[in-house]
């Protein structure tokens, strides 16, 4: 259906996340260990990415976030928001963002720009 279509697509985010991710650690001739824990990490800001994307829909600014919001709600589409309710999604897109930075643990402080991105993709506010 065309929902079922319009979510696949919006969930390539995070498939384009863990390309990114993978890629840089194969680049950067990481231990295996690590890139199991970048993949981990790149999974886990995906799916808090996409959760955020549904809150914004209901929450968000039109004008901060430069697009309609309520489109998904009005055209009845599946969200994170309508299958889990809007204080479980934020909960669930919290939980994402810390799981994402104890996968970064093994980095030490070399991985704080990668912390700060996991937090700033649930405080994001477009």
């Amino acid at each position: 259906d065309n929902a079922g279509i319009t979510r696949l697509q919006q969930l390539k985010t995070g498939r384009l996340i863990l390309w990114s991710c993978e890629a840089g650690a194969i680049l950067g001739k990481a231990e295996r260990e690590s890139q199991i824990a970048l993949a981990a990490y790149a999974h886990d800001i995906g799916l808090a990415f996409q959760i955020t994307d549904d809150i914004l829909d209901i929450e968000g600014d039109e004008a901060e976030l430069g697009k309609t919001v309520g489109k998904d709600l009005e055209q009845g589409k599946a969200t994170f928001v309508s299958l889990l309710g809007m204080d479980q999604a934020k909960a669930r897109a919290s939980m994402l963002s810390e799981q994402a930075i104890e996968h970064l643990a093994r980095f030490d402080a070399r991985a704080e720009p990668l912390r700060a991105v996991a937090r700033f993709i649930v405080d994001r506010k477009s």
